[in-house]
């Protein structure tokens, strides 16, 4: 019986264990998902200033459903974790309440059989009543083993007890624990529910202007024909230059230290949030349409500085129409493209090292807006969300 209730609360100590340090990852990721959800409520603010409707808007109010369903889920997540070592904590309860009292009146009954032999037989008469040395010492040794043996029961005992009061409070905490995340949980889905609304509202109030929605989207098209000429063009004068054999190994160097570099470089602003992700998406009004980012698109508020994500050469510094300037450098055989810069602090010809600040987003003062547009070149485009680090 002891055996069985020690390896349940062995098994109860490692999941204890375990699931604390779950759920302080939760509660970590949690947090930060929070802070996020903030930083777009003061997006939205700044947005909501401008009384039209944007895509951005809805890219951002976008944002903030998803990570509040993160939040939702982080939620149900530890209160299932926390479930998981209630059952456990009243299994191990029971078990050892069990254990306690058949211990208690085992070591009770030994107790009473040990006081009627002493009575009848006192422990010295009947060790000197041995026939010999040899069976007096093992009599002797035998008393030594019942006294230790006591002494083991009553301290697995006391020890029991003190994990029983252990196990009912973390039993306690956790229930208390439980209660508290779903009245949070609530709280959320009420304010998820809100913002779903204000989503859908705004797709509304936009889908009744289909021609300009399109008219964006073709601009958008523009804009990266435009920066994948550029990159084509260089591209085509470094093959050149390979030919000539004027690649120098520091570029090799800077190149294979960037690919390693890969889910670790730090994001081109120091605040803000992804509202354009890579690759084909479908348009956040017009359903039946798609758009293919050859990037990303970071959205932030007030004056935002742009930093280069690794060290490099800046190619290319050229005006593009829609989106102010766009600066490319050179690492290695990788490309960082920054477009809808202004106020730019570098040139063609730079050598740049990591977190060297570039220029300045660009705010659109009639949308309130200010959003960077990120990308990355390595024989085709790369998704920056792949690259950059989690936040």
């Amino acid at each position: 019986m002891k055996g069985s209730v020690l390896l349940v609360f062995l098994f109860l100590q490692i999941a204890t264990v375990l699931s604390g340090q779950s759920r302080a990852e939760l509660e970590a990721r949690r947090n930060a998902t929070l802070e996020e959800i903030d930083f777009v409520d003061n997006l939205l603010k700044e947005t909501s200033k401008v009384k039209n409707e944007s895509l951005n808007a809805i890219k951002i109010i976008g944002r903030k459903v998803g990570l509040r369903e993160t939040v939702i889920k982080d939620m149900l997540d530890e209160i299932s974790m926390l479930n998981v070592r209630i059952a456990l904590n009243e299994l191990a309860l029971v078990m050892m309440e069990s254990d306690v009292e058949n211990m208690k009146r085992d070591y009770g009954q030994a107790a009473v059989n040990s006081y009627k032999l002493k009575k009848s037989y006192p422990e010295i008469v009947y060790i000197i009543s041995a026939k010999d040395f040899n069976q007096g010492y093992k009599r002797m040794k035998y008393f030594q083993q019942i006294a230790e043996f006591r002494r083991e029961e009553a301290e697995v005992i006391l020890e029991l007890k003190a994990q029983i009061e252990g196990s009912r409070k973390r039993l306690k905490d956790d229930l208390e624990r439980v209660s508290d995340l779903k009245t949070r949980e609530e709280r959320q889905k009420n304010l998820l529910i809100s913002e779903q609304t204000s989503k859908q509202n705004m797709v509304k109030s936009l889908s009744g202007k289909e021609k300009q929605l399109k008219k964006e989207l073709e601009e958008k098209k523009r804009i990266a024909a435009r920066i994948e000429s550029e990159i084509s063009r260089i591209i085509e004068e470094e093959r050149k230059k390979a030919i000539k054999g004027e690649v120098s190994p520091q570029q090799k160097i800077t190149g294979d230290s960037f690919g390693e570099n890969k889910g670790r470089l730090p994001w081109p602003v120091n605040k803000g949030i992804i509202t354009g992700h890579f690759g084909i998406q479908q348009h956040p009004v017009l359903k039946y349409l798609t758009e293919e980012n050859i990037g990303i698109e970071i959205t932030g508020a007030g004056k935002i500085g742009v930093r280069s994500v690794f060290q490099g050469e800046v190619m290319r510094v050229f005006a593009i129409s829609g989106v102010n300037m766009t600066v490319i450098i050179r690492h290695g055989k990788y490309f960082t493209i920054y477009a809808n810069l202004v106020n730019l602090k570098v040139k063609k010809g730079d050598k740049v090292i990591a977190n060297q600040e570039l220029g300045e987003v660009y705010t659109d003062e009639e949308n309130n807006s200010t959003v960077l547009k990120f990308m990355i070149f390595e024989t085709k485009y790369q998704d920056p969300e792949l690259w950059i680090v989690k936040k």
